[in-house]
């Protein structure tokens, strides 16, 4: 290799790393921002007076404007750019998020969650668009991971300084804590160019797509509905699980507040290397392996935590489990970037996984205390492990694509 490939290559490595960061911390507001209402939930709940399932409801109404975020953004960064977009999606979520702080009743709350909603649509989707797209075919499962790997870390600042934050300004404070990130991924965007292949496709002046090229085809209308089974499955154990876990794990195992944080931190803990270790057991052996892998492992370990009551099994328990209930996260971005071309690449990142994460985690949140009141929160938390045979089954009608050139 020549002296000036080198130089190209390494150009190409060193901005490949500034573009999965600057998505991966994108996408750990996403994580620091649900994992807040988490813990906000039983101050919300006893400051405006309402009861588990409508207090559940924020969840389901910020992933609702996610799901509507996600359609607006996704066919604006086809447009016009996904890093320009993105930014804007940030200065949306960040303005609403402190807004929560201030609501006056439960109503206005409901509205700015939905409104900071609107943003978070767009982060998860394309952050993973762009390490999609600027990394090697070799390195793509491990790249979108990383990106998932960001909401994770999100997750875990919210775990560990929940807990302090209430204690010293109750649980609005978090909502003015979750404000400061999203300026600090504003910065980091506005050094990082877009990816070199959405260029090409921008400079060839090629359509964009529209959400209906998703079901242009037969085989696209079979893809699009797979996709969105497989993260309705991921979001329905994830949010059904993340979003009661710190109330469960203090109601009815009697941790504290404290405690419930450092158990939840654990938990996050296991998501972080489930992830890592699926990037690289995607690249290595394929696509549908990984999950299959995955899906199996999540299934079992939810059905093992629900059944434990000893503080020191449910950390252990809860680190396995969080690997393989989102050690997923990462992999559906390199299937949707693999299935669909550059010009509808955003939109099909954003719509497919927004509509799973509506659908999954707007109602796991609220089915699940349903089924608490009658059976308690370990047998709900328990019957969620029956979705990942459904997913199972979904990874049948994708095709193995590992290692192939982005379209």
């Amino acid at each position: 290799m020549s002296t000036h490939s080198k130089g190209k290559a390494s150009e190409m490595k060193h901005y490949a790393g500034k573009a999965v960061f600057s998505a991966a911390v994108g996408h750990a507001l996403d994580g620091l921002d649900l994992m807040i209402l988490s813990f906000a939930l039983s101050g919300i709940m006893a400051t405006f007076a309402v009861d588990n399932t409508t207090a559940g409801m924020l969840t389901s109404i910020t992933l609702a404007g996610a799901f509507l975020g996600g359609l607006i953004f996704g066919k604006l960064a086809d447009k016009y750019g996904r890093i320009k977009v993105l930014t804007y999606s940030v200065i949306f979520f960040g303005v609403f998020t402190l807004g929560s702080a201030f609501a006056p009743n439960f109503e206005v709350m409901a509205l700015c969650r939905f409104l900071a909603g609107l943003g978070i649509g767009a982060e998860f989707g394309l952050g993973m668009a762009i390490a999609a797209e600027v990394s090697s075919p070799e390195n793509r499962a491990k790249s979108t991971s990383a990106v998932g790997l960001g909401f994770q870390v999100g997750v875990l600042c919210a775990s560990l300084s929940s807990a302090p934050i209430i204690a010293a300004f109750g649980w609005r404070g978090l909502f003015v804590v979750g404000f400061i990130p999203a300026i600090i991924a504003i910065i980091i965007r506005a050094f990082v160019p877009e990816p070199p292949i959405y260029e090409e496709h921008k400079a060839s002046g090629k359509a964009h797509g529209k959400l209906s090229d998703l079901f242009a085809t037969p085989e696209r209308v079979k893809f699009s509905i797979v996709i969105i089974i497989l993260c309705t499955v991921q979001n329905a154990g994830y949010f059904g699980i993340m979003t009661w876990l710190p109330k469960y794990l203090n109601s009815e195992l009697g941790l504290s507040l404290t405690s419930t944080g450092l158990w939840t931190a654990v938990t996050v803990l296991g998501m972080m290397i489930g992830i890592s270790a699926f990037g690289f057991l995607a690249d290595k052996a394929g696509r549908r392996p990984a999950f299959w892998t995955f899906q199996v492992g999540a299934a079992a370990m939810i059905i093992i935590y629900s059944q434990l009551t000893d503080p020191t099994a449910l950390l252990i328990g809860g680190f396995f489990m969080g690997m393989f209930a989102n050690g997923m996260i990462g992999g559906y971005g390199t299937l949707i970037a693999e299935l669909f071309p550059t010009e509808m690449r955003g939109t099909a990142q954003t719509a497919l996984y927004n509509a799973g994460r509506f659908i999954g985690g707007a109602s796991a949140p609220v089915v699940i205390p349903m089924i608490a009141a009658g059976h308690g929160f370990g047998f709900a938390i328990g019957c969620v492990s029956c979705i990942y045979v459904v997913a199972f089954i979904a990874m049948f009608f994708i095709p193995e694509k590992k290692g192939a050139t982005l379209e």
